[in-house]
C-alpha cells in the first residue's frame, strides 16, 4: 500500500511537470515535452495519455513548413476541460473575464463600483458572476475556479479581505459571492502579488528575488522570491501601512504616520496644497488632479515639487527595510503613479542610500514598468491554473489507484 501510494505520488509530481511544460511553452511534441520535463520518453507517453484519456489534453497535427514528411503531433491543454473566472476589483470599478482551459480570453466587461457597505458590494459580485455565465451560455458546474483580486490587506489562510481602502475594516470573504448551483473555488490576493508574479514569469532567466511596488491612491509591494524544484514564493507585505514617520501624517487605514500618507496620491495631493497633517485623507483622488499637481512639479512650483520629493522619500525608507530584511534585488516600478517617477526618482535614491545596506552593496536596479491591468490579468492566470492544474491532478488519484488495485 506505502508503495502505490509513492508511485502515485510520483505520477501526480510527473503530470504537474507536463501541464507547466505546457503552460510556459504552448503546445509542444512528445519530444520537446521530454526536453523541458527530462522525463523519460516512456513517462511522458504514459502521462499524456492518461491526460488524453481524462480529456485535460488534446494533440493535433502540425505540417512541417516544406508540406512534406509526416506532420508533427503537438499536444495543448484542451479548451472545454474547465473555465476560469477572473474578478478585478478596483476602486472605482469591477471587471469580469471568463478564460477558457487553455487560457484563451472569451468574454471580458466592467461594471461601476459604488461606494456602498460589504454586503452589497458581495451582492453585486454574486450577480456579475451569474451576468457571466448567462452571457457565455456555460453551466456553473463548468467553472473550476473564480480568481479574485483587490487593493488592500488579504487573510494569509482564507480568501477574505481583512482590510481595504474602501471598506475599511468590514470583512470580505469571497466564498460567500459563490451563490447555489457553484462548485468552483474561490480563491483572493492582494493586485500587488499578482503584479509580483507575473514579473516572475516574465523574466528571461530565473532571478533569486524581485519586488513589485505599485503607486497610486493605495502604495502597494509584492515580492516573488525563486524556490528551487518549486513554484516562487509570492507575498505581499502590507508595505504601504509600514511605519514612516511616528506620528505623522493622518493615513487612510487611521493610524498615523504610514507610508501611504506620504506617498498616496491623496497624501501628494495634501502636502501640495498644505493642508493640515492630521485632515481625514479622501478615498479617491481624481487622476486629472494629480496630473495637474505633477505639471505644476515641473513647471518648478515649489509646493508641487516638494510633495512628490517627499512621497519619493516614503518610499526609498520603505524600500531600503525592504533590502535590510530580503536582501538585493530588482525593484519594479508599476501603477498609475509610474507616470510620475521622473519627479519621485531623486527622493526614492535619497530615502534608499539612508540605508546600511544601499551604502554597501550600492543601489537596487529600479525599473518602471508600464501597463499595471495586464500585470495583475497575468498574475492571475500563472497562479489560477497552477492551482486549477493541481487540483485536477489530485482528483484523478483515486481513479488511478482503484484502476491498480
Amino acid at each position: 500500500m506505502l508503495a502505490k501510494s509513492s508511485t502515485e505520488l510520483v505520477r501526480q509530481q510527473n503530470s504537474s511537470l507536463v501541464l507547466t511544460a505546457l503552460r510556459r511553452h504552448g503546445p509542444l511534441s512528445h519530444t520537446q515535452l521530454s526536453e523541458a520535463t527530462r522525463l523519460s520518453s516512456a513517462t511522458v507517453s504514459a502521462i499524456t495519455a492518461d491526460l488524453e484519456r481524462h480529456a485535460v489534453i488534446g494533440k493535433n497535427e502540425q505540417q512541417a513548413a516544406t508540406g512534406r514528411g509526416r506532420p508533427r503531433v503537438l499536444f495543448s491543454q484542451r479548451r472545454d476541460c474547465g473555465f476560469l473566472i477572473i474578478v478585478i476589483v478596483s476602486s472605482d470599478s469591477i471587471q469580469y473575464s471568463l478564460v477558457d482551459y487553455a487560457g484563451t480570453l472569451l468574454d471580458r466587461f466592467s461594471e461601476e463600483r459604488r461606494e456602498d457597505g460589504a454586503q452589497a458590494f458581495m451582492g453585486r459580485m454574486s450577480a456579475g458572476l451569474e451576468r457571466v455565465v448567462a452571457r457565455s451560455g456555460i453551466g456553473k458546474d463548468q467553472v473550476l475556479l473564480v480568481s479574485f483580486s483587490s487593493k488592500g490587506l488579504v487573510s494569509p489562510t482564507e480568501p477574505k479581505l481583512v482590510w481595504s481602502p474602501m471598506l475599511g475594516t468590514e470583512p470580505v470573504d469571497v466564498r460567500t459571492v459563490l451563490g447555489e448551483g457553484w462548485r468552483a473555488r474561490a480563491i483572493l490576493n492582494n493586485e500587488t502579488l499578482l503584479v509580483a508574479q507575473a514579473l516572475q514569469q516574465r523574466q528571461p532567466q530565473a532571478v533569486p528575488a524581485l519586488a513589485a511596488v505599485s503607486l497610486g491612491h493605495s502604495i502597494g509591494l509584492g515580492i516573488a522570491k525563486a524556490r528551487p524544484g518549486s513554484e516562487p514564493e509570492i507575498s505581499a507585505p502590507n508595505f504601504g501601512h509600514m511605519l514612516h514617520i511616528p506620528g505623522g501624517a493622518l493615513c487612510r487605514c487611521g493610524a498615523r504616520g504610514c507610508i501611504e500618507a506620504y506617498a498616496g496620491f491623496y497624501a501628494v495631493l495634501r502636502t501640495a496644497f498644505e493642508v493640515p497633517l492630521d485632515t481625514i485623507p479622501a478615498k479617491i483622488v481624481p487622476l486629472p488632479e494629480v496630473d495637474k499637481i505633477a505639471a505644476q512639479a515641473r513647471q518648478g512650483q515649489r509646493m508641487a515639487g516638494f510633495a512628490f520629493r517627499q512621497a519619493g522619500v516614503a518610499l526609498g525608507n520603505g524600500l531600503s527595510r525592504l533590502l535590510s530584511l530580503h536582501g538585493h534585488m530588482p525593484v519594479f516600478i508599476t501603477g498609475p503613479g509610474m507616470r510620475y517617477y521622473d519627479l519621485l526618482a531623486r527622493g526614492v535614491e535619497e530615502g534608499l542610500a539612508q540605508t546600511h545596506v544601499v551604502r554597501l552593496s550600492g543601489m537596487p536596479r529600479l525599473e518602471v514598468v508600464a501597463d499595471e491591468p495586464t500585470l495583475v490579468f497575468e498574475g492571475h492566470l500563472g497562479l489560477a491554473f497552477s492551482i486549477v492544474d493541481q487540483d485536477i491532478i489530485a482528483q484523478r488519484a483515486p481513479v488511478q489507484a482503484a484502476a491498480g488495485e
